[in-house]
C-alpha cells in the first residue's frame, strides 16, 4: 500500500488495536467488539446522510466532509478488526473499474442466488 493518509491512518489503527482501552479510542472499540464497531458505522452513516440532506439547505460542505471522514475512519477500524486491509478494498475497486455499475450489480445478484 502506498504512503497515503489512508495507509498511515490504518497503520495507526492497527498499532492501537491492542492498546489500553482506557487510553485509546481505537482500542476501546476493538475491546467492545464487533457490535460496537458496527453501531459506530451505523451512527456515522446516519450523520453523513443528515449532513448531505442539510447541505441542500445550508450549502456548507464541511459537515459532509467531516462526517465522511468519521465514516471512513470507523470503516478502517472494521477492516482492522477483521484482519482485512484497505488494499483489499482498493483491489476490489480496481477490479470493478470500467464495469457498468448496473452490470456489476446484476453479476453479484446472480452469484448470490446460486
Amino acid at each position: 500500500m502506498t504512503d497515503t493518509i489512508v495507509s498511515r491512518l490504518f497503520t495507526t489503527i492497527q498499532d492501537r488495536k491492542d492498546a489500553d482501552p482506557t487510553t485509546s479510542y481505537v482500542a476501546s472499540l476493538h475491546h467492545a467488539g464487533l457490535d460496537k464497531i458496527l453501531e459506530k458505522i451505523g451512527e456515522e452513516s446516519l450523520e453523513l446522510i443528515l449532513a448531505a440532506k442539510n447541505y441542500q439547505a445550508d450549502g456548507l460542505p464541511e459537515a459532509i466532509v467531516s462526517e465522511m471522514a468519521d465514516l471512513w475512519f470507523h470503516s478502517l477500524v472494521l477492516l482492522a478488526h477483521n484482519d482485512l486491509t484497505p488494499q483489499a478494498v482498493f483491489e476490489e475497486l480496481n477490479r470493478r473499474e470500467g464495469i457498468s455499475g448496473i452490470e456489476e450489480k446484476q453479476a453479484r445478484s446472480l452469484t448470490h442466488s446460486e
